[in-house]
């Protein structure tokens, strides 16, 4: 699931590139505060796509989402006998907050999508990048999505995105998400 969530804000934005070290609190930088031509990003979604497609099926669906799940119970299964005890989510959540505290990109409590909601946002990336409404993505409808988002962000036309292009599309899809969620009440405190 968090392959995906990443993935589908990589698509959001048009990002591609490999993850860098930021100080705490701030977003990681998957570009390395580089320009990156459309040929790059889409090279970069191509392998996205691979890692989805956990199936090797030629798109992704509800397969690959099985397919994920399982290899994450795998990975917390530290034992192998067949269930998470406490002690073996609790040795995979501190093992995941040290990776978190030595890359500085994310808080205690935070998916890399930030503070909840990206899960969501994710899923509906996913529907829109599905084209003709069959339940899966399958790889060209997965780059042409992404080439939609590239050219949306690219707003010089130049076919390269800057840092600058990348942080005026990642305020606007604050921005965004910001109206979407006026109104709504906060959940109650626990």
């Amino acid at each position: 699931m968090k392959k995906t969530v990443l993935a589908l804000a990589l698509l959001t934005t048009g990002l591609a590139g490999a993850a860098v070290a930021q100080p705490a609190g701030q977003r990681p930088d998957p570009m390395g505060d580089k320009t990156v031509t459309k040929a790059e990003a889409q090279a970069h979604a191509g392998e996205m796509f691979a890692r989805m497609d956990a199936n090797k099926d030629g798109k992704i669906d509800q397969a690959d989402r099985g397919a994920h799940r399982a290899q994450m119970f795998d990975r917390l299964d530290a034992n192998k006998d067949g269930s998470v005890s406490r002690d073996e989510f609790a040795a995979a959540q501190k093992a995941r907050d040290g990776q978190a505290r030595q890359g500085g990109d994310r808080k205690r409590g935070e998916g890399r999508m930030g503070k909840r909601g990206g899960g969501k946002r994710g899923m509906m990336m996913l529907r829109m990048a599905d084209a003709n409404k069959d339940g899966a993505i399958t790889r060209d409808e997965f780059l042409a999505a992404h080439g939609k988002h590239f050219d949306m962000t690219d707003t010089n036309k130049d076919g390269k995105i800057s840092p600058e292009e990348r942080k005026a599309q990642a305020a606007k899809m604050r921005e965004m998400h910001g109206k979407r969620g006026a109104g709504r009440t906060a959940p109650p405190a626990n």
